[in-house]
């Protein structure tokens, strides 16, 4: 096989596999190199940065590398009402994230806050009988065989703990 020289490939390749690295657009690695490493390697440990508790109420949203205009900048969205928590942790947050990655990676953190539906009335996951709505209870009873009703009604009941 010969090789080619007017390839829009990065590195020429004689034979066998190309790296994924190479396949890639041009814009794409540039995304990658600038800020894709470090948002990547941020959400894949984010519980190890925050901890147990700030895990369960925010996420990294995006993150914003510097340049001669601005600071590097994390952007994080905050579920409503926690938002004191995570203000009050900011400092704490950017040390870990800096001692992680081993260098000075971000200087400022920006909050966003976010409103939470998945959120249960205590009467409907207390009671064991209004284990789905309404709606749906009223169709399941009108089922004439007992044990498909009986099967959909645990099925009901294991999906909702989930």
């Amino acid at each position: 096989m010969q090789y080619k020289n007017n390839t829009k490939q990065r590195f020429g390749a004689i034979q066998g596999l190309r790296s994924v690295k190479d396949t890639l657009p041009k814009n794409i690695k540039k995304v990658i190199d600038k800020r894709g490493h470090i948002y990547s390697e941020t959400l894949n440990n984010w519980k190890i940065i925050v901890g147990d508790s700030l895990f369960k109420i925010c996420y990294p949203k995006s993150f914003k590398n510097s340049n001669k205009f601005g600071v590097s900048t994390l952007i994080v969205m905050v579920r409503r009402g926690h938002e004191v928590d995570l203000e009050y942790s900011k400092k704490e947050i950017m040390k870990r994230m800096n001692s992680f990655f081993g260098y000075s990676v971000i200087e400022k953190i920006k909050l966003t806050s976010f409103e939470d539906n998945k959120i249960l009335s205590e009467d409907k996951i207390d009671s064991k009988d209004n284990v789905t709505k309404n709606k749906y209870q009223k169709k399941i009873n009108n089922v004439k065989n007992d044990k498909i009703r009986k099967s959909l009604l645990e099925l009901t009941k294991v999906f909702r703990e989930k």
